[in-house]
């Protein structure tokens, strides 16, 4: 049998493994970032309105940049948050994953480099990886990304007759998995090396909205005074995971060329005009602040489990978001935690998953801290952060036996 056509490249690099098989309705899940059941909106009202008036719209394809209404709540959406981006500067597109693959499909050749953290949103990895892309992963402290950390990279890199990075790729409100939100003063020092160096910053913030104590910090986007920033968004967090809506930020230029780069055929005009239509009468601010409530009753109940059943696991404790990045002590496996976990019904992430792994050959890259989990705690109820708390500690206790 003669052998079949090799895979592209970008597919090579890719995993064939498929994730642990598990019965949803048996495991209790603190894995994947769903929203809460139990506040998802209803959208049938908007939903019928919008079929019986404007079915012939709602079912042609759409703009490819997206609908004006849309774009332009966006642009209001951002203005309130101090960042000044006209509707024409705003590109509606099929959730924040799609918004960061159009980033790459813009600014990545083979080869190019990225700048992540270490740890990093697991999911931009095998988009980020599908172009090619090379990876130096910095490291964070208490308020954020590293920009010295940087900084010598981009030095080694210059030192070494490498090109620059293309693009940093940050979430700097509460970061996924760690937890920190960037401080004012690490933002304005990131844009600075950005600017200095010709480097495209990546903002994805899509728990921005979901703060639940402590003082807001502006946007890169806000504060952006190079054209460097492209911002991305999503009302995955803030709304609901499955509307597949998302936007993208930034100048004119790049904006052009990603439409033309995105091969979908205009993201749903019917989920966009269903979106346009909820928003009105403050209807997001008051589900935004159902989340917020829903979302910092699930953290503090699932910190108080943790204080009670493993109380030698050291704990993060984010002001918002959707995580909690736990360390195991004694250098143990967040890996074999979570397959005994798994045994035990309740579905967890390894550390291992969030990073990059070096490949440019930067010798100060971080290094993976693989005695790590990330814990979610926004999709299950409270009885079931309770339980699946127990059943982690008993996994945790067999470990330790």
């Amino acid at each position: 049998m003669v052998a079949p056509v090799s895979l592209a490249r970008r597919a090579e690099r890719l995993v064939p493994a498929p994730p642990p098989r598990h019965d949803p309705h048996e495991n209790i899940s603190f894995d994947s970032g769903h929203a809460f059941p139990g506040i998802l909106p209803d959208l049938s009202a908007v939903a019928q309105r919008a079929l019986s008036s404007r079915a012939t719209e709602m079912l042609q394809y759409g703009p490819r940049q997206g609908l004006g209404q849309m774009r332009e709540w966006i642009s209001d959406y951002l203005k309130n948050d101090h960042a000044n981006v006209p509707p024409d500067e705003v590109l509606v597109v099929n959730g924040a994953k799609h918004g960061i693959e159009l980033v790459c499909r813009l600014l990545l050749d083979e080869g190019d480099t990225v700048v992540l953290t270490a740890p990093t949103y697991y999911t931009a990895l095998p988009i980020l990886r599908s172009f090619g892309a090379s990876f130096i992963e910095v490291g964070q402290d208490g308020e954020g990304i590293s920009v010295d950390w940087i900084e010598d990279a981009v030095q080694w890199l210059e030192r070494n007759g490498r090109p620059r990075p293309k693009l940093i790729y940050n979430i700097p409100d509460f970061h996924n998995p760690s937890g920190i939100t960037m401080s004012r003063s690490r933002r304005e020092a990131l844009l600075g090396l950005a600017q200095r160096h010709g480097i495209y910053v990546v903002e994805d913030s899509p728990y921005r909205a979901l703060r639940f104590e402590g003082e807001s910090q502006p946007l890169l986007k806000a504060l952006d005074t190079s054209g460097l920033v492209i911002n991305v968004g999503t009302f995955s967090k803030i709304l609901a995971p499955g509307l597949r809506i998302g936007w993208l930020a930034c100048r004119p230029d790049l904006l052009i060329r990603m439409m033309q780069l995105k091969t979908d055929g205009g993201t749903s005009p019917l989920v966009q005009r269903l979106l346009v239509d909820y928003l009105t009468k403050d209807r997001l601010a008051r589900h935004t602040e159902l989340a917020r409530t829903t979302y910092r009753e699930h953290r503090d109940r699932m910190l108080l489990a943790l204080a009670r059943e493993m109380p030698d696991v050291a704990t993060t404790v984010p002001q918002g978001g959707y995580y909690l990045w736990l360390k195991l002590p004694g250098n143990a496996s967040g890996d074999e935690l979570a397959r005994r976990a798994l045994e035990m019904g309740v579905t967890i992430y390894p550390g291992s998953k969030f990073y990059a792994a070096q490949s440019t050959g930067y010798p100060n890259s971080a290094k993976p801290e693989l005695d790590r989990i990330r814990l979610t705690f926004s999709h299950a109820a409270s009885p079931d952060i309770d339980e699946g708390v127990r059943r982690l500690a008993a996994a945790w206790a067999s470990m330790r036996a």
